[in-house]
């Protein structure tokens, strides 16, 4: 890869990433400050990301895979996007604000799968150059929320009293307008279809639906969709909970995750060759459970520590159990099913699990919200509970049986 195309997959990765965290992490604190949105309806809003999950690849697979190069309908869905984040930035309504989130969210989700296929396609070797491809995504989350914290100071009491945090969307626009544009100028990427066409079937993955004859297999998929529901709480409440504590700067704070999740990813394979990938696995349980218990006792005084503390754990809870899990998943799959087993994951996982996850933690937030008074405590401690049994659940249902197989494919 020459380095002309290496600095344009890198941008991309950066925009990329950079307009999602450009406003996603404060969308909570967004919602229930700017528009006085309810539990319930932040959680509805929340769940338009997982309903853009359940649609993208019928968009990638039905539009983009058969008709159009992938660097132009990225370009044009970013360009569109760009229009539908000013909509979100003038909406002075939860139920105005609604329709835009959702058609916006149907929009990006796609997007994800399109910079993959633009970088693969100019790649020899994946497996290494990858990596340092995607990096730069990880990078422009993470500026994105220093710029915030730090520079513009939108999520500061002052700022969010004054209603500066709806300039998140107008950030995350107008770079969506320059992705837009730029993508027009990637490397092409022809869509690659079979003489026979794209089917239905090949889309949702229903050829990979024989792997849940395996045991081991579907406790670990049924895990993965309950494990979701803990996640959930942590997108939608992590900033707002921040900030309604009066942490300083609490978007720059949380890209420690951002960070830890980088670093983290480098420990998988020595635990994966080490401990084996159910052990593996449970730790990134038991960190999600862990993670949730020092935010219903921290605070943001003398005990501060423990949120930061449960803040860098997202590389652990992200890394351990999502990433394994996909090597997992590539490990039992067979060659012909591969594709459609990684998506049948992600379906379960960033479209139901998460889908159920933002309603069960909209009720929950509802429940322990008196007027403008959260108990903040009890809305940690429930999906640390959650997460507490789904750990027991597959550490004494799943028995690890493919140690030796996934070492051999992680070698």
């Amino acid at each position: 890869m020459n380095s002309t195309t290496r600095f344009k997959l890198s941008f991309m990765m950066f925009l990329e990433f950079f307009i999602w965290g450009a406003w996603f992490v404060t969308l909570g604190t967004f919602l229930a400050n700017n528009l006085k949105a309810s539990g319930s309806e932040t959680g509805a809003v929340f769940s338009t990301q997982s309903w853009g999950a359940i649609i993208a690849p019928f968009i990638v697979g039905l539009i983009a895979d058969r008709y159009f190069n992938a660097e132009r309908i990225l370009g044009v869905l970013h360009i569109v996007g760009a229009v539908l984040m000013y909509q979100m930035y003038n909406a002075s309504d939860v139920s105005v604000f609604y329709p835009y989130v959702l058609g916006y969210m149907i929009l990006f989700m796609p997007t994800l799968a399109l910079v993959n296929s633009v970088s693969f396609n100019q790649m020899k070797d994946p497996e290494k150059e990858f990596a340092n491809i995607r990096v730069f995504g990880t990078i422009g989350w993470i500026i994105a929320g220093l710029l915030i914290s730090f520079v513009f100071h939108w999520d500061s009491p002052e700022g969010i009293q004054s209603g500066l945090l709806k300039n998140t969307f107008l950030m995350a626009g107008i770079v969506s307008l320059i992705l837009g544009l730029f993508s027009f100028t990637l490397p092409a990427t022809p869509p690659k279809v079979s003489e026979g066409g794209i089917k239905v079937k090949d889309i949702l993955g229903l050829d990979a639906l024989k792997l849940l004859k395996d045991k081991n297999f579907a406790i670990f998929f049924i895990s993965s969709i309950l494990i979701c529901i803990p996640l959930a709480f942590y997108y939608q409440n992590a900033g707002l909970f921040l900030a309604d504590i009066k942490v300083s700067n609490p978007t720059g704070k949380m890209a420690i995750g951002q960070v830890s999740e980088a670093l983290f990813l480098l420990a998988i394979p020595v635990f994966f060759s080490k401990y084996g990938f159910k052990k593996t696995i449970l730790v990134g349980m038991l960190a999600w459970a862990i993670r949730y218990v020092l935010f219903a006792y921290g605070n943001a005084d003398n005990l501060s520590f423990m949120l930061i503390i449960g803040i860098a754990l997202h590389g652990v809870c992200y890394d351990f159990f999502f990433v394994s899990g996909q090597i997992y998943t590539n490990s039992k799959a067979g060659e012909q099913v591969k594709s459609a087993a990684q998506g049948i994951i992600t379906l379960a996982t960033y479209g139901v699990g998460m889908l159920i996850g933002f309603m069960v933690a909209g009720s929950i937030t509802d429940m322990y919200k008196s007027g403008d008074i959260t108990n903040w405590k009890m809305v940690w401690i429930i999906p640390a509970g959650i997460a507490a049994v789904v750990f027991l659940l597959f550490a004494v249902l799943f028995n690890d049986k493919t140690k030796a197989e996934i070492e051999t494919k992680i070698a």
